[in-house]
């Protein structure tokens, strides 16, 4: 039979094991996002910041999709559905947001496009994602984006059959707001991922 002193190094062995996992949750977006960013996968376009080369004459077609998380009480739409951009040509496109809360509200950006294959080729050089984004009570603002296309991208068999690209962003409630307002502890506040600074 066990006793006490025998069950307390187990007792430390579960802390530091439970402590570990809260700890790689928090980094797992920071460091999944660097992951992306530097590789293309899973859609994610380059923000490096380099510069557009210089229109050629062939055009692709960019459309904006916006989403809103439903712990996030926020209206956030692009200004355009879709413009067509020559590729190599540095283009700019705005999103709109107001906060329909009465109180202040912060919320942070990730971003996708689709099809994933055409990620590397998708370059931002401005952009409001992955900044926290506080909105007063009623606040509306306009997000400049501001990218260009690879004249890459049609040379790459892969991606012969890409006429349009989605640039996706996703607005979630910040996890210092959400736990600043009590919006974690209220059943059917917040569903979906926070975003941790």
């Amino acid at each position: 039979m066990r006793t006490k002193r025998a069950n307390g190094p187990i007792a430390v062995g579960l802390i530091v094991v439970i402590l570990g996992m809260v700890g790689a949750s928090f980094a797992a977006i920071p460091l999944y996002r660097k992951f992306c960013q530097l590789t293309g996968y899973d859609g994610t376009p380059d923000i490096s910041g380099r510069a557009a080369p210089g229109a050629v004459r062939q055009a692709i077609v960019v459309r904006f999709n916006a989403d809103t998380n439903p712990g996030l009480p926020w209206r956030f739409a692009p200004s355009l559905s879709q413009v067509r951009v020559e590729l190599g040509e540095d283009k700019l496109a705005t999103y709109q947001a107001r906060n329909l809360a009465k109180t202040p509200v912060t919320g942070v950006a990730l971003y996708n496009v689709t099809p994933e294959k055409v990620g590397k080729y998708f370059h931002k050089t401005a952009c409001f994602c992955f900044n926290e984004q506080t909105l007063q009570a009623g606040q509306e603002i306009e997000f400049p984006l501001s990218f260009w296309v690879d004249p890459e991208i049609a040379k790459d068999p892969n991606t012969a059959d890409v006429h349009t690209i989605t640039l996706s962003y996703t607005f979630f409630r910040s996890m210092d707001d959400a736990e600043k307002n009590g919006a974690l502890g209220k059943a059917g506040t917040h569903i979906g991922p926070l975003v941790a600074r």
